[in-house]
C-alpha cells in the first residue's frame, strides 16, 4: 500500500474510505449496448445503484430496434428513477445529420447523447455497467471531491485478477507512450497524463459546468481524450484521481475489430492530439522507435513485478503487443469530436424529443 502524491490530487482507500458525498444531487450515466442485456454484472451494478439513491440514472442504449422492448423491460424491474436513452433511433440520427453531427457511432457519442441530458444535475457520474467487482462505495468515493475543492474526478484501481496482471493498453501503450513524450519535452500536460494511475478507466465524475463543457472522442480514445478535457477546463489543480481498489471486468483480445490492436490507434490519437493542443511539438519521426525503447522498459519492470508476485506472465506476447501498437504511434487525424454542449447547433430539448419519440416508436 502507498500513500503518495502526483501531480493531479490522489485520494487513497486506506481499507475503509466511505466519504459523504452528494449522490442525491447526481446524475449517474452508465452506458449500454445489447451485450449487457441482463448480464450477471450489469445486474450487479444496477443493483448496488438502487441503494444509493441517486437523483437519476441514466442508460444510453446502443442495440438494434427489436432489441429495445425486451431491454427497458428488464431495466424497468430495477427499483431506481432510470431514463433510458436511445442512440441508435432514426429521428436523432437525422436530428444530428441536420446540424451535420451525426458521423460515426460508438460509445462516445453515446456518452456524447447522455451528458447534454444529465448536465441539468449538480454532478454528473460515468461507470461502464462491466464491472464484475462493482462497489456502492464506489459512486461515493468518486463524488466526494466534488463537494470540496475539485471538479473533476477519475477512478483508478488494480487490473490484478486470477494471479495475471492486465491492463495491457495501458501499461504497454498508454505509460511508455507518455514516458517517451516526456524523455524529450519538459511540459505541465506530460506531468498531468502521466500522473494518472489508471488513465484509461471508464470510471470518473464531474460538476454538470464541466459536462457541459467537454468535447468528446466519437469511440475510442474516450478516456484520454476526458482526461484533456479535464485539463483545458479546470486545469490540473481541479482534477483529483480516487482509488476505487480492484476492479474485475471484461477483456479483450488484442487482434479484430474491437481489439486493443485498433483500440490504440484512437487512444494514440486523442492522446497527442491533447498533447499537441497544450503546445507540445512531438517528433513523430523518432517517436515510434523512442515508444518501443520506453515500452520494453516498462515490460522488463512488469515482468520482475509478476514474477515477485508469483503471476503468470508471457512476456513474448507483451513484445508482441507492442510491435502491434507501434503503429498507433502517429500524427493525430482529423478531428471528429463532439462538442462541448455549451456550443452545440442544437438544443438538449430537441435530443431528449427524438430520443423520447423514436423510443415510444419500438416499444
Amino acid at each position: 500500500m502507498e500513500y503518495t502524491q502526483e501531480r493531479v490530487a490522489t485520494l487513497h482507500d486506506y481499507g475503509g474510505a466511505a466519504p459523504d458525498a452528494p449522490v442525491g444531487r447526481t446524475t449517474v450515466i452508465v452506458p449500454m449496448t445489447e451485450r449487457e442485456y441482463a448480464g450477471l454484472a450489469a445486474e450487479g451494478v444496477l443493483s448496488t445503484l438502487a441503494s444509493l439513491d441517486p437523483e437519476r440514472v441514466l442508460v444510453p442504449l446502443r442495440a438494434p430496434a427489436e432489441r429495445v422492448p425486451a431491454f427497458c423491460d428488464w431495466l424497468d424491474g430495477f427499483d431506481l428513477p432510470l431514463e433510458v436513452l436511445w442512440c441508435s433511433g432514426t429521428r436523432l440520427a437525422d436530428l444530428l445529420d441536420g446540424v451535420g453531427l451525426d458521423g460515426e457511432t460508438g460509445k462516445g457519442r453515446d456518452i456524447w447523447l447522455a451528458l447534454g441530458l444529465a448536465a441539468d444535475s449538480a454532478h454528473v457520474a460515468l461507470h461502464d455497467a462491466d464491472a464484475e467487482s462493482y462497489s456502492e462505495r464506489d459512486v461515493p468515493k468518486l463524488l466526494a471531491p466534488l463537494a470540496g475543492d475539485f471538479d473533476f474526478t477519475k477512478g483508478y484501481y488494480a487490473r490484478v485478477e486470477s494471479g495475471r496482471l492486465y491492463g495491457r493498453l495501458f501499461r504497454l501503450f498508454y505509460e511508455p507512450l507518455i514516458a517517451a513524450l516526456a524523455d524529450r519535452h519538459d511540459h505541465e500536460i506530460l506531468d498531468y497524463l502521466g500522473a494518472f494511475r489508471y488513465a484509461l478507466a471508464g470510471e470518473c465524475a464531474m460538476t454538470g459546468d464541466v459536462a457541459r463543457s467537454l468535447r468528446v472522442q466519437r469511440r475510442w480514445g474516450l478516456e484520454v481524450g476526458t482526461l484533456g478535457e479535464a485539463y483545458r477546463t479546470t486545469g490540473p489543480d481541479g482534477v483529483a484521481q480516487v482509488d476505487l481498489g480492484f476492479y474485475e471486468h471484461d477483456h479483450r483480445a488484442v487482434s479484430g475489430p474491437t481489439g486493443l490492436g485498433d483500440m490504440s490507434e484512437g487512444v494514440g490519437d486523442a492522446l497527442l492530439r491533447v498533447v499537441e493542443e497544450a503546445g507540445v511539438s512531438p517528433e513523430y519521426d523518432t517517436l515510434p522507435e523512442r515508444y518501443v525503447a520506453a515500452a520494453e522498459r516498462f515490460e522488463r519492470g512488469y515482468a520482475a513485478d509478476a514474477a515477485f508476485n508469483g503471476f503468470a506472465h508471457d512476456a513474448a506476447a507483451e513484445r508482441e503487443q507492442v510491435e502491434t501498437y507501434r503503429a498507433a504511434v502517429s500524427e493525430p487525424g482529423p478531428d471528429t469530436r463532439l462538442p462541448a454542449w455549451d456550443d452545440a447547433p442544437l438544443s438538449i430539448a430537441e435530443v431528449r424529443e427524438a430520443a423520447a419519440a423514436d423510443l415510444d416508436a419500438v416499444r
